[in-house]
């Protein structure tokens, strides 16, 4: 069998549109905005801001290495070439366990944005939400069997009607806030810095951040499909950084939307239906409610179809590399589809999901899975901000603002974000520990570095 991917596939257009579909802005405000809102109360819209920061710091940190080393393994990829085989590893395998533990995660809102359709009594059945997940599962899957061509095509269309629902009831909703009595104290000054200070705590912030870098996570698709992309050198980190200043828009107004319509109470009852609470308290009724929860079914195709394609190139190109076994790294002659790897994808991902059926309760699949996947993320990102902190440390020569904007700014939000993630490990329960830490750590032994060669060496760096 082959091992390139289909050259040329994707437009700079197709690039922004999946890298925002890989944040899944209605899937993320339906799976995680209520778990924010749950530990961090008022001053979660600062947060969405803070920890946008970091946010962007990585997307330039990708935006320089794809210029530099355009490779679909990308992070994992960027890792082993500048710290060694075993971190590179490591990257690409959190990559790997992050997105299947959202992936099994993340068909759950498609589950229960159905079941809103037939009875909203039944979405925290956990047995029938994880029957109705595998069959989910199966058909995402299957779409992306047939080809990054038909893939990109049913993710422009789905995108499109997301965000024009997303704009309209957050319009909606900000218009309803004024004409009643908020539900939470709400106002400007949960945005100052004295509010912030008067309110800190560190719990709150770590467990705050994980949701925060999970709500904006998934943009970098992009990097990963530069392979398969035209002009893949600038278009797939352009792609990536327009996504995360998407986003930063979106999640500011519904996390304001959020506390002024919805008591705290109110918010952790609705589950994983959030966006479908809100267009109906935003005064569109019923019939908005389930448009509402259209715009979530397809957002959360688009973003556990983007975290599936991350996953397969990511196991393409260790395979290629040899950082796994060889089988993975070969594609479909005809689909160009990394075909060995998908396979490995439908078992694996049908086996987490079965497992989520012996979970108490829809919420603690979803919470628990956020924050997993948030620790993860954190990982790798922030080994990615390292490397290019150290790849372009010496562009102060050339030029001061390139050396700010690629080495500097990424190092720091480097460093935060794995900073962040050890802290937080001390305040996770039994289930994210072992889902969290337990999966990354598993990676170890499959790690063979005899076999493991790299033979994509990364162009040294200049402020161009």
């Amino acid at each position: 069998m082959a091992n390139k991917l289909q050259a040329n596939a994707l437009s700079f257009f197709e690039s922004l549109v999946l890298g925002i579909a890989g944040s899944g802005p209605a899937n993320a405000i339906s799976l995680a905005m209520g778990s924010l809102i749950a530990a961090a109360g008022l001053l979660s819209p600062l947060y969405v801001l803070i920890f946008a920061v970091p946010m962007l710091g990585i997307a330039l940190a990708y935006k320089g290495l794809n210029r530099r080393l355009t490779h679909a393994g990308a992070a994992y990829n960027w890792v082993g070439q500048a710290f060694g085989k075993i971190h590179g590893f490591m990257a690409g395998w959190a990559l790997i366990t992050a997105q299947m533990i959202f992936i099994i995660s993340g068909v759950v809102p498609l589950s229960t944005a159905i079941l809103d359709f037939i009875n909203p009594a039944l979405v925290n059945n956990v047995v029938l939400i994880t029957m109705l997940s595998a069959l989910w599962f199966l058909f995402i899957v299957g779409i992306i069997m047939v080809g990054i061509k038909i893939t990109s095509y049913l993710q422009i269309i789905m995108l499109s009607f997301e965000m024009v629902v997303l704009i309209a009831v957050g319009i909606a909703a900000l218009v309803k806030a004024h004409s009643i009595p908020f539900a939470n104290a709400f106002s400007w000054h949960v945005y100052s810095p004295s509010y912030l200070i008067h309110h800190f705590s560190a719990a709150s912030f770590s467990a705050s951040a994980l949701i925060v870098v999970f709500l904006y996570w998934g943009w970098d698709v992009t990097a990963n499909l530069g392979e398969e992309t035209k002009n893949g050198a600038h278009a797939a980190g352009n792609g990536g950084l327009s996504g995360v200043i998407v986003t930063i828009f979106l999640y500011s107004l519904y996390a304001g939307a959020t506390l002024v319509l919805f008591t705290f109470a109110q918010t952790g009852n609705f589950s994983s239906n959030l966006l479908y609470e809100i267009a109906i308290a935003a005064g569109l009724g019923r019939t908005g409610g389930l448009v509402a929860s259209i715009a979530v079914i397809f957002s959360s195709v688009a973003t556990v179809q983007t975290g599936m394609l991350q996953v397969t190139r990511t196991l393409f190109a260790m395979g290629r590399d040899g950082a796994l076994p060889h089988y993975l790294g070969s594609v479909n002659e005809k689909t160009r589809n990394p075909m060995p790897a998908t396979y490995w994808l439908i078992g694996t991902g049908l086996l987490g999901i079965l497992l989520t059926g012996f979970m108490p309760s829809v919420s603690s699949i979803l919470n628990d899975g956020v924050t997993a996947s948030g620790l993860q993320v954190a990982y790798y990102f922030g080994m990615a901000g390292l490397v290019s902190a150290w790849v372009f440390r010496k562009t102060y020569q050339q030029s001061w603002w390139y050396w700010l904007g690629f080495s500097v700014f990424p190092g720091v939000s480097a460093v935060f974000l794995i900073g962040l993630g050890l802290f937080a490990i001390t305040t996770f329960n039994t289930t994210t520990t072992v889902v969290g830490v337990g999966t990354l750590l598993a990676g170890v032994l499959l790690f063979r570095p005899g076999r493991y060669r790299l033979d994509h060496e990364m162009p040294s760096a200049s402020a161009q």
